[in-house]
């Protein structure tokens, strides 16, 4: 009987393995989760002359496509807002802002973002893709910290490098301009 009872065990531990590894293989098999971040509609990509020029609103803040200078903003790290007009053109060349707003200062959390943003840096030395990424305050959003790429968007308040990185990877290097 303590025979019959072990082959019972075995067998059912068995049919449990196989069970749970064919419930992996459907998993891993299902299609990836939704793209990360809200999508608006594309703006189009209109050049305007100098900053300050009079053009249609933007759809998002911060923006994601529409009217933008001529130039990009060089990619890197900055202390100071970049002008909306900049950011559009920086995105439409396929580059990812990461930007926070912080009133009263938040060093903790602009240290992990830089170290985030770095962490991309290193790799741009072998995928130049990485090396499309602005980090930057901005001022005027609700929440704390936004991901901007083109026509997309995400914001949020605490701290998400998993997040950040999802974004990051789904959009960088992604051109935008008309294809001819």
């Amino acid at each position: 009987m303590t025979r019959g009872l072990l082959v019972l065990v075995m067998l059912s531990w068995l049919l449990g393995a196989g069970l749970f590894q064919a419930e992996a293989e459907q998993k891993a098999a299902a299609p990836a989760s939704s793209p990360p971040g809200k999508e608006f509609p594309d703006l189009g990509n209109l050049h305007i002359k100098r900053l300050g020029d009079p053009h249609a609103p933007y759809n998002s803040d911060p923006p994601t496509s529409g009217p933008h200078m001529p130039g990009i903003a060089p990619w890197g790290a900055y202390d100071k807002p970049i002008p909306k007009e900049y950011q559009v053109h920086n995105l439409e060349d396929g580059g990812v802002v990461i930007q926070y707003n912080c009133p009263k200062g938040c060093p903790a959390l602009v240290k992990k973002l830089a170290g985030v943003f770095f962490k991309y840096k290193a790799r741009a030395e072998k995928e130049k893709k990485y090396m499309h990424l602005i980090l930057a305050p901005y001022h005027d959003m609700d929440m704390q910290i936004a991901l901007t790429a083109w026509t997309r968007l995400d914001t949020f308040n605490d701290f998400d490098e998993a997040r950040i990185d999802r974004f990051v990877e789904a959009y960088i290097g992604i051109d935008h301009h008309p294809k001819k």
